[in-house]
């Protein structure tokens, strides 16, 4: 079932300044929950195209490997492996 992505912008007054989610909806529904959250003034919407949202999953998984090669759980190619397979 296909899924639209909304990039949500919450302002808190107390502990953060600005805290961003990322809602998946099934296509059907999207309308109706932009629509409500759009009626919330303290909630700003901000539809993503299914290409930056890609890009952001892709950005996530790098962080996650870079996190476990920094704490040794995952090893890494040299420089010169990678480019040795070119």
């Amino acid at each position: 079932m296909p899924k639209s992505r909304y990039l949500l912008s919450i302002g808190y007054q107390a502990i953060f300044t600005d805290m961003k989610l990322i809602v998946e909806v099934a296509d059907k529904r999207a309308d109706f929950v932009k629509e409500l959250l759009d009626s919330l003034p303290f909630v700003k919407t901000k539809t993503i195209t299914p290409q930056k949202a890609k890009f952001l999953e892709e950005l996530k998984k790098s962080v996650a490997e870079v996190s476990l090669a920094k704490q040794g759980k995952l090893k890494l190619q040299s420089a010169r492996e990678f480019l040795n397979e070119l």
